[in-house]
């Protein structure tokens, strides 16, 4: 009997695909939190929330996105927030992370299947370290949230109490470094007010962006970072990239976001500097934070633009962020040079890429395009709501943003469920979540007769 049992689980690890397993995995903490957020006790008032918002909020806080039906703060009790909370945290560093933790507490064995399983999950080069890399994702987690918990209890004690203060330290610091996008301001400056009440508090502001900053960086830049002392000469080519994009994306993000909107209608009244804190807060967040300090529905049309194209973007690869990840854009973008150049090779700081690596690339950014755009035609319709409103919901989850205009909690049923879809497709990837519904065929070793096309 035990022996049929060994040979139950040898073969279910070989049989279920790594990517198939992953999005079970997500798909499965989406509905114990949902079955967790539609009890009475999750809600106030202990009315039960209504299934499809719960699901909603679940996925949301799972993919780390942030769209909210309901205000966090003033709908859900402690353990509802709690459950949130706890989500986020799965969510942000990965439940194969948290799956292999528990394993290693238990002093179980960590087998060939679940090491890559981890692997997979959070986009590492090779299998080899796995585990030392999973302790050291848990130990990095947990020592910057604490940390930014601590810096934010510096200013949160004295606002809101010590027992008030001291949890909405770590709620803010765990949703800010898992990008997640989940506040408790809703009671003291209004529903889904985010951060709006602190847009001028440069220490908490400060905080913040630094959470999101590092969290988006992703896991394998933090280790190569630290094992090369921070040399940036001496670091990987994924590291160099990493670091170079993500600079320079919160830079030109800043500079759009203040002259797109410090020309029109949010400059009365606004200082200089608070408006290049405001630019250089939207900035950040809109690589994948969900945090707001503007009022975001009175923003320009071209602003609104330029958080799409950032949020389309994301973080890095290996992060709690979402988007198309910062190596991918940066792989575009040398295609281009190298065809213009007429390049045969694809090169960046010395180094020649892999072959093939464009066409991954394209694959994930076409993905992303076709599935906002396919996302945003069906809303519009049937909500009857501008296109360029959708559009920024669309992308918001599809990058697992969380920003909003401020039309996600009145949408309908089909179109919270194409959201909540699009959330997941963020988290997951859209390479796995392809690869989780393509059928597992051979690769055929012939290749068929060449024929040229002109493109261009």
């Amino acid at each position: 009997m035990k022996l049929g049992w060994r040979k139950t689980k040898k073969n279910f690890w070989q049989t279920v695909s790594p990517m198939k397993f992953i999005l079970g995995g997500y798909c499965l903490i989406i509905l114990l939190g949902t079955a967790l957020l539609s009890l009475p006790a999750a809600a106030r008032g202990s009315v039960a929330t209504p299934v499809t918002d719960s699901f909603f909020t679940a996925a949301s806080a799972t993919c780390v996105t942030g769209l909210i039906r309901y205000d966090t703060y003033c709908h859900w009790t402690l353990f509802g927030q709690l459950v949130i909370l706890a989500m986020i945290q799965v969510g942000g560093i990965g439940f194969m992370t948290v799956a292999l933790l528990i394993m290693m507490l238990a002093r179980r064995k960590i087998g060939l299947g679940q090491r890559s399983l981890m692997q997979n999950s959070i986009s590492a080069p090779q299998i080899g370290g796995i585990v030392r890399m999973t302790r050291f994702i848990a130990r990095g987690t947990f020592l910057i949230e604490g940390v930014g918990a601590a810096f934010l209890a510096f200013d949160f004690v004295p606002r809101f109490g010590p027992a008030k203060g001291l949890y909405f330290s770590i709620f803010h610091s765990v949703s800010a470094f898992c990008n997640g996008g989940f506040d408790l301001m809703g009671g003291t400056t209004g529903e889904f007010s985010s951060l709006t009440g602190m847009r001028d508090n440069l220490y908490v502001n400060c905080v913040i962006m630094l959470l999101i900053f590092l969290g988006g960086l992703g896991f394998f830049v933090w280790s190569d970072v630290l094992h090369k002392q921070g040399q940036f000469s001496r670091l990987t080519l994924q590291s160099k990239m990493v670091l170079s994009i993500s600079v320079f994306l919160v830079v030109f993000g800043a500079l759009a976001m203040f002259w797109t909107e410090y020309a029109g209608n949010q400059a009365a009244g606004v200082s200089l500097p608070q408006q290049v804190l405001h630019s250089l807060f939207a900035s950040v967040s809109a690589r994948t934070a969900g945090f707001n300090t503007i009022d975001l529905t009175s923003m320009t049309e071209p602003g609104i633009f330029v958080m799409i194209c950032l949020m389309l973007v994301g973080g890095s690869t290996g992060s709690t962020a979402g988007g198309i990840k910062t190596t991918t854009l940066w792989v575009l973008c040398v295609s281009v040079y190298a065809t213009f150049s007429r390049k045969k090779n694809i090169e960046a700081f010395g180094r020649r890429m892999e072959e093939g690596i464009t066409r991954t690339a394209s694959c994930v950014f076409m993905t992303y395009l076709l599935l906002i755009l396919a996302a945003t035609t069906v809303i519009s319709v049937l909500e009857g709501l501008p296109v360029l409103t959708v559009l920024f919901e669309t992308t918001s989850a599809m990058a697992t943003v969380g920003l909003t205009l401020g039309i996600t909690p009145s949408l309908g049923m089909v179109s919270k469920l194409i959201l909540a879809f699009l959330m997941l497709c963020g988290r997951v990837g859209s390479i796995t979540m392809l690869l989780a519904f393509s059928s597992e065929k051979k690769v055929i070793p012939s290749r068929l007769p060449l024929e040229k096309i002109q493109v261009g």
